[in-house]
């Protein structure tokens, strides 16, 4: 969404719910051809869903209430006064955490939002996995005051295979915004069979060391709380069964840590 003047409050999402009686209103109300009616049912096409823009006919001629849209876009003003109304709440070291999914796919609003927000005398930070030109985020780094950065998989391989991209503009990332002297928290979800091998914690704990330490590194448990989200996604998510993170692996893994970042520390759940 780069667009300098609306931000997405959450991502839209479009569900067709238990209530629906299979009538096709909607097939026919859907100027977008998004929806779509066989012998197997109803079916979304979300490619062809433009939710944000159509007026959503679609959720207003269901007659059983049946479609669901989660998600609301704002104007960034409109935003901002929804946000600074917590001010009082903040304290000194208090503030606003504009996160995602990733939050700078959304850099144009994200930046025109961060303006306002620093410009109120509001604490920003900005969760995100650093994984862009660093242009996109070089325009922020004058309205924030602390960077929440993802550092999933060290080894190249093994980020391509598990989360399906390179992580070389990551790295990089990372050291180019510690040359800004940024404030930075590196965090590292604990997925097991994902992330959560000694190994790969000594390798990101090396990297850190050589590159810069980071104010703090949070090793973050896992919890599989937003598979009802995935679900609603219609995406068959690899993690909706695995358990919480054991607290002694945690530890385990946290010690690793210290020796390579003695600010690291483990967030979050786990499970005895």
């Amino acid at each position: 969404c780069h667009n300098p003047e609306s931000i997405e409050h959450s991502p839209l999402i479009f569900r067709i719910s238990n209530k629906c009686m299979g009538c096709g209103i909607c097939v026919s109300a859907c100027t977008n051809r998004a929806i779509t009616k066989d012998d197997g049912g109803l079916h979304f096409d979300r490619n062809n869903c433009n939710i944000a823009g159509c007026d959503a006919h679609c959720v207003k001629e269901c007659p059983q209430n049946a479609i669901e849209i989660k998600g609301v876009p704002f104007k960034v003003e409109d935003l901002f006064r929804e946000l600074a109304k917590d001010k009082a709440y903040f304290g000194n070291e208090g503030g606003i955490t504009l996160s995602g999914g990733e939050v700078m796919l959304q850099s144009e609003g994200v930046l025109a939002l961060s303006k306002l927000i620093k410009e109120a005398g509001i604490n920003l930070a900005i969760d995100t996995a650093g994984c862009y030109s660093f242009k996109v985020l070089q325009d922020l780094l004058a309205h924030i005051d602390l960077v929440l950065y993802d550092i999933k998989i060290f080894d190249a391989a093994q980020h391509k295979e598990i989360v399906g991209g390179d992580n070389r503009l990551v790295l990089e990332n990372y050291r180019k915004l510690q040359e800004t002297g940024t404030r930075l928290w590196v965090r590292t979800p604990i997925i097991e069979g994902a992330t959560d091998s000694a190994e790969n914690i000594s390798l990101i704990g090396q990297f850190l060391q050589q590159e810069g330490l980071p104010e703090r590194w949070q090793l973050c448990s896992f919890n599989n709380l937003c598979r009802d989200k995935y679900e609603q996604l219609s995406i068959d998510w690899k993690y909706k069964n695995t358990c919480p993170t054991e607290k002694k692996h945690i530890e385990e893994l946290t010690a690793i840590a210290r020796a390579y970042v003695p600010q690291a520390e483990y967030t979050g759940t786990t499970r005895e």
